[in-house]
């Protein structure tokens, strides 16, 4: 069998590292996993028990249980509230969880068939430092948060564009210190600054990327 090749995808909030992981993978016919998700559904599930998310121990236990459910089907369209979001951020920075779902991500990338794209904060420097391509997806805060701010209007949910940038500083803030040593743009991967361009246009330059690295 041949080794998959695998393309992590990497950056911080509203880049839009996912939207182009989830292209990429449709074009080259390769297996997605959004990574951030398997957080959000994790903290969803300790939400739904009752229990608070800065509660580690109680957080553990439940995911320690839950951890058949990251392989079924899910309803996405649950996971996007920013309730569910600031929660996943806050379980996310417990060791126990990240080493849970470590090996449901590298499972998950050795076992493609063809090959795999995996977004996320850490993939290129933890779960697969060995990834064929890494991308690294960025934007500048203020435009990440007018992309978010876009979002939420286009789901009818009532936000200013100042609370949605300081929630991102803030989100921002707590990944900068749980991936200080992982969520690295200068790892051996290649970066795209897409402030000023449009998803089209990003593709194509991470495209090229990919065809230059699978010759």
């Amino acid at each position: 069998m041949n080794k998959p090749f695998v393309i992590a995808i990497d950056g911080p909030a509203a880049s839009g590292k996912g939207s182009l992981a989830k292209r990429l993978a449709k074009e080259l016919e390769f297996d997605f996993l959004d990574t951030g998700a398997l957080y959000r559904r994790i903290a969803l599930h300790t939400l739904e028990s009752g229990i608070d998310p800065s509660n580690t121990e109680a957080v553990i236990e439940a995911a320690q249980n839950f951890g058949d459910e990251l392989a079924k089907d899910y309803d996405d369209s649950a996971l996007r509230n920013d309730g569910v979001g600031n929660a996943a951020s806050i379980v996310a920075q417990i060791p126990e969880i990240r080493q849970i779902l470590f090996n449901f991500q590298q499972n998950f990338a050795k076992n493609s068939e063809k090959g795999a794209v995996l977004d996320g904060r850490d993939i290129a420097t933890v779960i697969c430092p060995d990834a064929d391509l890494k991308l690294f997806i960025t934007a500048s805060t203020e435009k990440r948060a007018e992309r978010r701010h876009k979002e939420l209007q286009s789901r009818g949910l009532d936000a200013t564009y100042e609370a949605v940038l300081a929630e991102m500083q803030e989100r921002d803030e707590r990944d900068n210190v749980r991936l200080k040593d992982h969520m690295d743009p200068n790892v051996d991967n290649h970066t795209i600054d897409t402030s000023e361009m449009n998803p089209d246009d990003v593709f194509q330059r991470a495209l090229d990327f990919y065809k230059s690295s699978s010759r």
